[in-house]
């Protein structure tokens, strides 16, 4: 009895192994259905993802959904922004709400490294508004009509990315690093739900202002939520900034969907120093719990009001220190006497009525007094500044108050002045005399090393006078990785810059003795590792990537430079201008010594549409250079002019193209699209695959190792092909013309016409000539093949591996123009003998006529007794028969007749 139970027992366990193996791949595809259904019926966006996994055993007796590679990606002017992106989505459903597949009931959901990229734009549309409208009657909505019930009792998020970009309202968060879960009954109308929330780093800015930059977060709060009025609740919520520790309360409500009601308040419990000073990221990040302070401080604010698209709700902001002093214990001086009085208010929540004051920012380092004050309103309609700044500070010091990242150095001295008050419109509108501006700040002997930059950045000297219309660069002086600076010029709206972060504008002179770009690019030492790269890319862009153009930047750059090296490339006595704006950098005018020639290069550089693919647009001029350096220096030309590989001599070409960058910095060569022409000056051709075989096809060695010279041709080039215009060649006494086209993967595709000297050919040549001569003529096509032999040659195959087709063009063309011979000379003969007869006959006509005149004159009669008219009759029927005869030579059957005396005719 008992074996049998155990039997029993024994197979109902494997039963249901095995089902819990089985059932979920019964099930995949239908719940991928329904899934993809239910996420397409009510996004407007392009939703993706990689798999769905079912598992019975991870969250048994529930049934495991795990969605993986989620992306949802917008639509419209949001087409190149990921609005989510998640690792993993895990989902706990109840089993037999699958099977009856009438309700879906959700336990759990979790969150896997997800991505969210939240934007507001300028005119106030929202990425995340991707829920296709209800096209129902308007009536209240039937929740039983969904397939997905909601019996959540917990949810988590693990290592998220969150940002959220308000270019409408100049507000930006980022929160690196987040995890958040919560837990709460939410079959309930009104619940409580407990939640965790840790941050590695928070970033917060509205405005020119940043009040939070990668600070350490956490907050535990419960929220009391009430479903029937959409409003949730904070009570004794504990946040941590740092090591700022903030006490929330109030309350979070959803008035539509696009309006959200907010009344908070919060403070920090705390009036220690230290613990505001821990917002300072430099100080916090170092041994900030050995530190020594002393002093108070204040914390505290509110936001109050609606936020949507259109509306913000009314905040403010207290911030204060009193006698902060702060040393770190292993560092000889202090930091003292720290004033500080900050408030930032809005009242209503219009933007342009923002009121920030810092009435009072005061420091003293080594009893040298540092001070700074700013007022700004009214910043968005017309912005108001009245800021000053006052202070010495020998930068080698600095390390002796601060601790510094390990391998950093700075020296230098500072001395600044500066203040300014007025409104930006009178500088706009260039009414200088509404604004007052004075100062100078200037910088000496600055000389800063990093772990970023290593070689150190060194300034000689920066002199800068404030004055109402601008900012004058007076002198610059400053070496970097090798190479020494001089430049002045000018910035026109360093304020509004600052403070509205609009563009700046600039224009700026530049003189330097050398650049090395692979130094400034930071690849020497990639590529120096990986040199079988080298096969593949240009060595000083391998490692490299697309640097995103700034959008805040419309300055123009003139430039001098002695000397440019690039990878493989040396320029010398550059000069040209850079144009940085909306994105896009653009060289104008661009024009060195190089490759043993000159060189002109216009064009631009643009991230605008992609960041990750830039367009670039290139035209360039280059007069007299070195074939082989230019083939060896670009992968662009490779591409282009493949035969440069086994070509030597000197080129002047001028091309224009566009096209995208890829991740490395390299061409995507299909997307290049161009046109353009080359002369080769003098060159030589050697080991050319192509050529050579043509060559020992023919037998004629004069086509090896042959010598070039002024060759011009034109070409164009699109989805990876380069078509080449016919053009003429002479080498050796051989003609030939060629046209046709080669592919970036240097595929051939081209056609030869080739007129030769037999007498230049070898037997071999002779041989496959004749060959061919007697193909022709055995298939009814007469060749004649005299001491010029005119061949059509079509070139396939590949530049290392070509493929050769070879046919006289005499026994393509002979048929053709036997035919037009043939008719030629029928014409000809009839043309003849019709003018033969006619004379003839006009002959005759003429003498009949006279001997009739005689006879009728001296009054003979015809002794045959024909009427006078008999002559004239008989002339027109031998006229009649004479043609009829000739007809019938010319295109009738000849009659047998009797041989006749030629001589008695």
């Amino acid at each position: 009895m008992l074996k049998k139970i155990l039997k029993i027992v024994g197979i109902t366990f494997i039963v249901l192994i095995l089902a819990a193996i089985a059932i979920p791949y019964f099930f995949k595809d239908k719940i991928m259905a329904t899934v993809k259904t239910e996420l397409n019926k009510q996004l407007n966006a392009r939703v993706d993802f990689k798999d769905v996994d079912i598992s019975l055993i991870r969250h048994f007796p529930r049934l495991a959904v795990g969605l993986e590679d989620l992306k949802v990606i917008g639509k419209g002017q949001f087409e190149q922004d990921t609005l989510l992106a998640v690792q993993k989505i895990d989902v706990a459903l109840n089993l037999m709400s699958v099977i009856k597949g009438d309700k879906m009931d959700i336990y759990n959901i979790a969150l896997v490294q997800p991505r969210i990229h939240a934007i507001v734009d300028k005119d106030g549309h929202a990425n995340w508004d991707i829920t296709k409208p209800d096209t129902a009657a308007a009536t209240p909505a039937d929740t039983s009509k969904s397939k997905f019930a909601l019996s959540l009792k917990k949810y988590s998020i693990e290592n998220a990315f969150v940002s959220y970009d308000d270019r409408q309202g100049g507000m930006y968060m980022e929160v690196d690093g987040l995890n958040h879960n919560g837990t709460g009954d939410f079959t309930q109308d009104q619940f409580t739900l407990s939640t965790h929330t840790d941050a590695d780093g928070v970033t917060f800015k509205y405005g020119p202002i940043p009040y939070l930059s990668h600070v350490v977060t956490k907050l535990d709060a419960d929220i009391q939520i009430d479903n029937n009025t959409s409003t949730y609740t904070l009570k004794n919520a504990k946040a941590s900034l740092n090591n700022l520790g903030i006490d929330f309360a109030g309350l979070f409500k959803l008035v539509n969907d696009s309006t959200y009601g907010m009344d908070f308040t919060f403070k920090s419990p705390s009036t220690e120093f230290k613990d505001l000073l821990s917002l300072v990221p430099a100080i916090y990040a170092t041994d900030f719990n050995k530190i020594k302070t002393s002093g108070k401080a204040a914390f505290d604010g509110f936001v109050k009001g609606n936020y949507s698209p259109v509306q913000m709700p009314a905040f403010g902001l207290n911030l204060g220190v009193t006698d902060g002093f702060f040393q770190y214990p292993d560092l000889p001086k202090p930091v003292k006497n720290i004033q500080l009085a900050v408030k930032i208010t809005n009242p209503d929540g219009v933007p342009d009525h923002t009121v920030v004051d810092m009435s009072r920012g005061h420091l003293e380092m080594d009893n040298t007094p540092l001070d700074l004050r700013v007022l700004v309103k009214t910043p968005i309609s017309d912005m108001y500044v009245d800021a000053a700044a006052k202070g010495k500070l020998d930068l080698a010091q600095i390390p002796q108050y601060v601790k510094l990242e390990s391998g950093t150095a700075l020296q230098g001295l500072l001395d600044a002045d500066i203040s300014a008050k007025g409104n930006m419109s009178a500088i706009e509108k260039q009414q200088y005399d509404k604004f007052y501006a004075a100062g100078n700040l200037a910088l000496s002997n600055m000389l800063y090393k990093s772990k970023d930059y290593p070689d150190g950045v060194k300034v000689n000297n920066l002199a800068l006078q404030f004055n109402p219309k601008n900012v004058t660069v007076k002198d610059l002086n400053a070496e970097y990785l090798g190479s020494h600076f001089q430049a002045n010029g000018e910035v026109n709206n360093l304020l509004a810059y600052t403070l509205k972060n609009e563009a700046l504008d600039g224009t700026f002179n530049l003189k330097a003795d050398q650049i090395n770009l692979d130094k400034w690019m930071a690849t020497s030492s990639t590529t120096a590792a990986a040199p079988a790269a080298e096969a593949k890319k240009d060595s000083a862009a391998a490692g490299a990537a697309p640097f995103p153009v700034p959008a805040n930047l419309n300055v123009a750059l003139h430039a001098i430079v002695d000397k440019v090296h690039y990878d493989k490339i040396d320029m010398n006595n550059v000069t040209g201008a850079l144009l940085v704006k909306d994105e896009t950098v653009t060289m104008q005018q661009l024009k060195a010594d190089a490759l043993q020639g000159t060189m002109a290069i216009n064009g631009s550089y643009s991230t605008k549409a992609s960041k990750t693919n830039p367009d670039i647009n290139l035209s360039y001029d280059v007069e007299r250079v070195d074939i082989q350096q230019t083939f060896n220096a670009f992968n662009t030309v490779r591409s282009l002019m493949p035969i440069g590989k086994f070509l030597s001599g000197k080129i002047t070409s001028q091309l224009t193209m566009h096209g995208k960058l890829g991740k490395d910095m390299m061409p995507e060569l299909n997307s290049l699209t161009g046109d353009g022409n080359l002369l080769l000056i003098e060159g030589v051709l050697k080991q050319f695959a192509p050529v050579d075989q043509l060559a020992s096809n023919l037998n004629i060695s004069q086509l090896k190792d042959i010598s070039l010279r002024d060759i011009k041709n034109y070409f164009a080039f699109e989805n990876g092909r380069v078509k080449v215009n016919p053009f003429k060649v002479v080498v050796n006494g051989v003609r030939m013309d060629i046209a046709g086209s080669h592919g970036f993967d240097q595929s051939l595709d081209y056609s030869l016409q080739l007129a030769l000297p037999r007498s230049l050919m070898g037997s071999a040549g002779n041989q496959l000539v004749n060959n061919l001569a007697a193909q022709a003529q055995n298939k009814g096509i007469p060749v004649n093949v005299g001491d010029s032999v005119h061949l059509s040659i079509a070139m396939g195959g590949n530049i290392m591996k070509p493929s050769l087709k070879t046919d006289l063009r005499e026994s393509t063309n002979n048929l053709k123009s036997q035919a037009t011979e043939l008719v030629k000379n029928k014409v000809d003969t009839i043309k003849s003998t019709v003018r033969d007869t006619v004379n003839q006959l006009k002959n005759q006509a003429v003498a009949a006529a006279k001997n009739e005149l005689k006879n009728q004159l001296l009054g003979h009669k015809d002794s045959t007794g024909a009427t006078p008219n008999n002559g004239v009759q008989n002339l027109g029927k031998t006229a009649g028969e004479s043609a009829k005869n000739v007809i019938n030579g010319l295109f009738g059957k000849k009659k047998q007749a009797a041989a006749v005396d030629s001589t008695k005719n």
